[in-house]
């Protein structure tokens, strides 16, 4: 009953102007929008991305002025997310964006092979093919919105005043992350290998494909045992909203590091210690369900941490706004 009363109660100073992570969900928006209307002939779905951008401007604005008629925690709670639910759209903006330039999946996949001498994407699921390793490792993948969910309101419920900053850290990465898959269109193996065919990627041979992903999008089928219930999760997840984009460097396992590191800051051992085995099986999973070169695995680690430090500093210097 007292959280129900927080929830609701009015806040005595609220805050005036956007968010934060608002501000960054806007300026990446007008950002991207210029990149649109620049190459509006070159775009597939310009209209679409155009009209996509201001549903979400109009939404936030909308969803800031519910906030400063009754400024409490669930208003405040129901802003950021959203911003969160809308990063599913965001993601396949990125291809509708990155499909203009070549594909650089085999010079991907050309350095995995020269640093392992050959493709741990297409061998991992082979050597091992337990049906519970198997859901494990489907188990990780899918236990990435999950995680995010959960960090969030650990820190709405019980570390609120660090609550919007964790929000702004999250978020921050994500947008990151975008920039990078926009910058530099990699699909991954599970689009990769099939678009050129196993055969060949068993060979080592690595084609240039060009252009081919802007009019192609057929993914390969998750490997692992298709009876298991973590598996047609994945599956359906992939076929709802899955896209030949944003490989390089893993977002799953980047975001799942800017978690457990969130998780480490509130000092809360039960939520540390609860992230991590999902954090490890996330690393290896990316890889197994051919989601991920190995590079992209390794690379996501250490540009999570990078991430999760940056914006942990700059939130502080922003003074990101939250309430006691």
């Amino acid at each position: 009953m007292k959280q129900l009363k927080k929830l609701f109660a009015i806040e005595q100073s609220p805050a005036k102007g956007l968010m934060a992570l608002e501000g960054l969900v806007l300026g990446y928006m007008l950002v991207t929008l210029i990149v649109v209307l620049f190459a509006y002939t070159k775009e597939v779905n310009p209209n679409a991305m155009i009209m996509g951008r201001l549903r979400i401007g109009v939404t936030t604005v909308a969803l800031w002025l519910v906030y400063r008629m009754v400024p409490c925690r669930l208003t405040r709670l129901i802003r950021v997310l959203f911003q969160f639910l809308m990063l599913g759209w965001w993601y396949g903006d990125t291809f509708e964006i990155n499909r203009m330039f070549p594909n650089l999946d085999h010079l991907f996949a050309g350095l995995e092979q020269m640093i392992f001498g050959y493709q741990p994407a297409l061998d991992f699921c082979q050597v091992i093919q337990s049906k519970v390793f198997s859901e494990l490792m489907c188990l990780g993948y899918a236990s990435y919105f999950p995680l995010i969910i959960i960090t969030l309101l650990f820190y709405f419920c019980f570390r609120y005043k660090e609550f919007e900053r964790s929000a702004f850290v999250i978020l921050a990465s994500f947008f990151a992350f975008y920039v990078i898959f926009i910058l530099l269109p990699v699909t991954g193996p599970q689009y990769y290998y099939g678009a050129v065919g196993i055969e060949n990627i068993g060979k080592g041979i690595f084609p240039n494909l060009y252009d081919y992903f802007n009019l192609h999008q057929d993914r390969m089928v998750t490997p692992g045992w298709q009876g298991g219930f973590f598996y047609g999760l994945v599956e359906d997840m992939h076929d709802a909203g899955e896209h030949p984009t944003a490989a390089f460097p893993s977002s799953h396992v980047g975001v799942t590091m800017v978690l457990l590191l969130l998780a480490w800051h509130s000092k809360n051992r039960k939520l540390f210690f609860f992230e991590l085995p999902f954090f490890i099986l996330m690393c290896f999973s990316t890889v197994y369900i051919r989601a991920h070169y190995a590079i992209d695995a390794i690379a996501g680690l250490f540009v999570g941490a990078v991430f999760y430090f940056v914006f942990m500093y700059l939130s502080k210097n922003f003074h990101v706004p939250v309430e006691s």
